[in-house]
């Protein structure tokens, strides 16, 4: 498996950041919310994708699963369409400027702030044994996989709003304070799909489908067989009534319906229009056909590069140098803007 590095990109182009968690099989949610955005985001701009190993292990983690599926995660962007001759795939621990630089963020970030994150109250709930210190400065560190590549859009899920809002406000202050205003570092801006943001389980369409959380049934993973994915759609949680709508007393038609506009690449009314005279079953059918056609291409390919872990891992370490020379330059001019070391 042979990589070509990708050339720098010209200074007007767009650069684009996203880290993905390497945690769990992934899913339709994580497919249509962040690796199709990966993929298209090639087509706009300079795309940097960092598997972000440090954030799996602020919660209980098996240290040989975790490495297993980062080869699966990797194994599957590059299947999805990521190409490493035209953006920067890498593996967050190997570009160490990334913990310096969270270090030296936390310094202008509230811990108050922090502590009333969303994702962090739900995960110290959700812990049984111990809350690390690392479950507290994630975002900070969310934060610095961002700035320290100087990104200027970052594709997120609805629910990394908060993260974002954080990650924008830590830029703002630093510069405020270190920089007298000049934008050493950028200011990110946040790309939302307008379809498929928050995709649904599918048993239970009031939450949202995720690698921990939802169901077996109601969670239509990436690799799934054709006839699971068939079993899955068609055996989804429906609502009372017959008509195929969008509606706040229909979340599991809502979710279906946003499903196909997302696979298909439309718009939700006109999944509507066309459905409109359906009935429940013969629409199930029609998602379960299209998102059988989505995913097959990814699976066909995903076992040839999964197989190939010595080539996966040549892959990340180019990605990885290429990442470290951008944030390199980033940090140095941090340290000395902060004071901190030799001055340059």
């Amino acid at each position: 498996m042979a990589w070509r590095p990708v050339a720098a990109a010209p200074l007007s182009v767009v650069r684009i950041f996203s880290g993905i968690q390497p945690t769990g099989r992934k899913h339709l949610g994580n497919y249509i919310g962040a690796i199709a955005q990966y993929v298209s985001s090639q087509e706009r701009g300079e795309g940097i994708f960092c598997i972000v190993d440090l954030h799996a292990i602020t919660v209980a983690y098996d240290p040989a699963e975790l490495r297993e599926r980062l080869y699966d995660t990797t194994a599957i962007l590059l299947a999805a369409g990521l190409d490493p001759s035209r953006c920067i795939l890498f593996r967050q621990s190997d570009v160490h400027e990334h913990t310096e630089l969270t270090w030296l963020l936390s310094s202008v970030t509230e811990l108050g702030r922090l502590q009333r994150m969303h994702q962090f109250r739900d995960k110290e709930l959700a812990q049984r044994e111990l809350v690390s210190a690392g479950l507290l400065i994630y975002p900070v560190l969310q934060a610095a996989d961002v700035l320290a590549y100087r990104a200027e859009e970052v594709p997120v899920g609805e629910d990394q709003r908060e993260h974002l809002e954080l990650m924008r406000d830590v830029a703002r202050r630093f510069n405020s304070r270190f920089a007298g205003g000049e934008e050493v570092l950028v200011v990110p801006e946040h790309r939302i799909p307008p379809v498929g943001a928050r995709i649904m389980d599918l048993q239970e369409p009031t939450r949202k489908m995720s690698t921990t959380g939802s169901s077996e049934q109601g969670t239509v993973y990436v690799l799934d067989e054709p006839k699971t994915i068939e079993k899955k759609i068609k055996s989804a949680v429906t609502d009372s009534g017959s008509e195929v709508r969008i509606a706040e007393d229909k979340p599991g038609i809502t979710n279906l319906i946003e499903i196909l506009a997302a696979v298909r690449g439309s718009e939700r009314a006109a999944v509507e229009a066309e459905f409109a005279e359906a009935r429940y079953g013969d629409f199930k059918g029609a998602v379960a056909d299209a998102v059988v056609e989505y995913l097959s291409p990814v699976r066909e390919r995903f076992q040839a590069l999964r197989a190939d872990e010595a080539g996966l891992e040549r892959m990340l370490g180019q990605g990885a140098e290429r990442a470290r020379e951008i944030a390199a330059g980033t940090l140095s001019e941090v340290r000395e803007r902060m004071g901190v070391g030799p001055p340059g």
